[in-house]
């Protein structure tokens, strides 16, 4: 079964751990990058902030949210920010 965006968000924004952070995916000049562009300890800011982000999103930009723990290595858990981004998420 696929997770949606939503369901994705959702974890990200829920989750156990107390860092939220929010990242953007895009393409410049041919290079897909991936840029932190908020961290909160707060869920509702961090809720706000992807309203926000959303509704000025611009086609070409992704967004995805993630509950981080502190003092951890982030590759061992199963939901740490990273974003694979296809052409079809940017449309």
């Amino acid at each position: 079964m696929n997770t949606s965006y939503e369901e994705m968000v959702a974890i990200g924004l829920h989750g156990e751990a107390p860092l939220k952070v929010i990242l953007k995916g895009f393409i410049e000049n041919k290079v897909g990058v991936v840029a932190v562009v908020f961290a909160t300890l707060n869920e509702k800011k961090a809720a706000d902030e992807m309203e926000r982000l959303l509704s000025q999103k611009e086609d070409d930009v992704y967004f995805m949210v993630y509950s981080v723990p502190f003092d951890t290595d982030l590759t061992t858990i199963g939901h740490y920010p990273s974003i694979a981004i296809s052409n079809e998420d940017l449309k």
